[in-house]
């Protein structure tokens, strides 16, 4: 069926009331609770990017791209609507259509988010991938992501003029690194937003094959796309564990094979499911979130992470922070036995 083909309408689930919190990555939602937390960091950081810049952006697609309203690109304008009520988002970001091959989307803003999208990629999705798409999209300025976004484009644009302090270099790097991970998780977090606005788990496999392909379908297999992810986890050696971690030292995004693999497997979970069926976290709790509990989930699922690799390094890191653990408990329980016998 063609891209811009209509299929035959069905119901979606309204997830009402739905928190972000309902499907942001543990290690993503830690860092977004702590930071709702922090009253009045948000507007220090719009004030940071600036009323300018974000309005330059806006101009700039104005003047140069196409705007998704009722007459424009009205398909993605149905699509949108969809995908906010699925979500239940009553403010819905701009949509803009954006001359570019490549297969991308991105959302901007923070005050005024906006969602571009690439000629590419309109050309290349059907409806029920784009919906996925602009669901992810969604998710993110649902998520406030742009905040920490931000604070990682500043923190990147500082790297020169730091590594002139002595030891500055080696603070911005640790910061730099922890929010690049931050960034990646954030991407999850987005596919499960897209996964649920679109509420099809086979189109949103079909996207991100699209996109680690370049748009074709035609010659790929499920099934070998899948293992592919299988292997990556598996990294062999400690040597490609380590070349592993040196190709993510700038990636804001995780490999599209390896997105597809982490979101079959929180599918897997019964995560996804339940969700659907109503059980979920609300918007009405958000303020009253635990910044110790999301600690606790976001600690428990790099735990989780380590247990099921089959990474070498991954083994390595897990069997020596277990015995660790270990050795701690039989020292703590040696001083205490030693206490109480003084």
């Amino acid at each position: 069926m063609a891209s811009g083909e209509k299929k035959p309408a069905r119901s979606r689930v309204v997830l009402t009331d739905i928190s972000s919190r309902a499907w942001e990555h543990p290690a993503d939602k830690g860092a977004l609770v702590a930071l709702r937390k922090l009253k009045g960091f948000d507007v220090l950081l719009k004030t940071m990017s600036g009323v300018f810049r974000e309005r330059a952006w806006r101009l700039t697609l104005l003047g140069s791209a196409v705007r998704v309203d009722e007459r424009q690109f009205a398909r993605l304008h149905r699509l949108l609507a969809e995908v906010g009520r699925s979500l239940d988002a009553t403010d819905l970001p701009e949509m803009y259509v954006q001359a570019d091959p490549t297969l991308t989307a991105i959302t901007v803003g923070m005050d005024r988010p906006i969602i571009v999208l690439s000629s590419g990629l309109v050309h290349h999705l059907d409806d029920d991938e784009l919906r996925f798409v602009i669901g992810h999209e969604l998710g993110h300025a649902i998520s406030g992501h742009a905040v920490y976004r931000t604070l990682l484009m500043r923190l990147l644009g500082l790297g020169g003029l730091l590594n002139a302090i002595p030891g500055g270099a080696i603070g911005i790097r640790m910061v730099t690194v922890g929010l690049l991970e931050w960034s990646r998780k954030a991407e999850l977090s987005a596919d499960r937003a897209g996964l649920l606005a679109a509420q099809d788990p086979t189109a949103a496999l079909r996207t991100h094959m699209k996109l680690a392909s370049g748009g074709t379908l035609d010659e790929l297999d499920v099934t070998s796309f899948l293992s592919q992810g299988a292997e990556y986890d598996e990294g062999g050696d400690v040597r490609e564990s380590l070349i592993k971690l040196s190709l993510l030292q700038q990636q804001t995004h995780p490999f599209a094979v390896v997105r597809a693999t982490e979101l079959r497997r929180w599918i897997d979970t019964g995560a996804y499911t339940a969700i659907l069926g109503g059980d979920y976290e609300r918007r009405v709790d958000d303020d009253s979130a635990s910044v110790s509990v999301a600690a606790q989930e976001a600690a428990a699922s790099y735990s989780a992470a380590f247990e099921r690799t089959q990474d070498t390094l991954g083994r390595l890191v897990h069997d020596l922070a277990g015995w660790m653990g270990t050795a701690s408990t039989w020292i703590n329980d040696r001083l205490r036995r030693g206490d109480a016998s003084a």
